[in-house]
This record gives C-alpha cells, structure tokens and sequence, in this order.
C-alpha cells in the first residue's frame, strides 16, 4: 500500500470514529506500528490531527489567529454568545475567557446589567468600555499575542484572589476522550485556574471545537458544568457530552 493511501485510509478511520488506534491500523493493514506511527506524525506536521498516546484525534480548526477565527461560524457564535450573556445575573461576579466567542457575550450584555466581569482579554474589556452599569476588572501578565490575552504567573495570582459565580470558558478542543484542550502551554493553566474559582464552568461549544483536540489539556469534561453549544449541532453528535452529565444548553 502506497503512503498516501495509508494516510488517507487513516483520515478516513478518524473522520468515521472519531479517533484512530495505532495498534488497531498496523492491523487491519498488516503493517508494523512503527509504520502507522511515522504516518501519524507527519500527519500531525501537516495540521491533519492531533497526536496522542496510542493514536490520534482530530485537529482542531480553531488554533488560526484571532483574525482568522473571527471569520469561522459568525452567527453561531453570535447566539451561544447572546445565550451566555443571558444567563448573567445582577450582582453577578463573571469571568470570561479570551476568544472570538468570548467577545460576542460583551457585545450582548443587557445595557441594563450591574455586574462585575473578570477577563484576561484585552478585546472583552475594550467591548465593555461604553457598558456604564458593568465593572470591568482586567487581568495582567504577559500578552499571549495569538489570543490577546495575559497568561503566566501574575495572571493566575490575580485570578487566585477572586471568587465568580460563573465562568465562560473558552477552548479550541472538545473530546470526550481528550477532554478541554487548547493550542498554548500558559493558556491552559490561566483557563484551569479560572475554573477553579468559579463556582460553575460552562464551555462555549461552537461546532468546530466538538469532537476535536489541541496540544494542551485544560480540564476533563467531569471537571465543568455544562456546554453553551451551536444550535446547529445535531442530538447524536451531543450523545457522548451527554454522558458525562453535562448541561447542555443550546444557543438561540
């Protein structure tokens, strides 16, 4: 079998479940795992997936800049970030991450609405210099140029210091085997510390984040409270979250 029909028989397994097993190919094509692994890795070179131990996941599109992921689904993250602004509450201390869906919940904040949003997000903070009834509290550290955000020890020190109500996270991955993922080291650890000190986490799940996975783990899907997720998404690709115990809302 020549290479490229190897690759494609595995882009073709990992489209059809999801993920793809070593072992499992180096089977069914009667060839050595060392093989199939070299396979993966320039795969994984070629932004085709995502490698993990034993196998891989898919990639997850959401790793472009921010410019670029401003262009991915505009309306679908409009209404999960219209839906998260409608489940603040007043008095309500919020965090809320950085990204392109994180800014359409400041731009759909009620103008009515006394709170306190907390971000690392110096594009969240700019869409709420107008909002007279929400104080803004930016975090610090260093600016993490991909995402515009502040990552890094002082970040997650002033983050320490504060206790949300909720938090809206962020992510470029969303696997029920992978679980959180994004595409930064820093990041990671800000977004895991956020949810530490929220009393609930919910995940803003547009469609091209299901089922896909970065390089750097945040939390397990058992450590959130629910998903925010693309109206667009069907039941059955929602099954596997649903077993987690999950909330699911869907965006209007």
């Amino acid at each position: 079998m020549l290479t490229s029909q190897r690759k494609q028989h595995i882009l073709d397994v990992l489209r059809r479940d999801g993920q793809v097993i070593a072992k499992q190919i180096s089977q069914d094509l009667g060839l050595s795992e060392d093989t199939i692994r070299r396979d993966l890795r320039e795969l994984a070179q070629e932004g085709l997936l995502q490698r993990v131990h034993g196998g891989a996941l898919p990639a997850s599109p959401a790793v472009v800049d921010f410019a670029g992921r401003e262009e991915i689904h505009v309306e679908a993250k409009a209404a999960i970030g219209r839906t998260a602004a409608g489940m603040i509450a007043h008095g309500q201390v919020v965090f809320v991450d950085g990204g392109t869906t994180a800014v359409q919940i400041a731009r759909h904040l009620p103008p009515t609405l006394q709170a306190t949003i907390v971000t690392h997000s110096a594009r969240v903070a700019v869409e709420l210099v107008d909002h007279r009834a929400v104080e803004v509290i930016l975090i610090g550290g260093r600016l993490f140029k991909h995402s515009i955000v502040s990552v890094g020890a002082s970040a997650i020190e002033a983050i320490s210091r504060i206790r949300a109500d909720i938090y809206f996270m962020g992510v470029t991955g969303i696997h029920p085997e992978g679980g959180l993922s994004t595409g930064d080291f820093e990041e990671a650890n800000v977004k895991y510390a956020l949810s530490q000190h929220a009393a609930e986490t919910f995940v803003l799940a547009s469609r091209e984040k299901l089922g896909a996975a970065s390089q750097f783990v945040v939390a397990g899907l058992n450590e959130v409270s629910g998903l925010i997720v693309d109206p667009t998404v069907t039941d059955e690709e929602l099954a596997p979250y649903q077993a987690f115990g999950l909330s699911i809302i869907r965006a209007e």
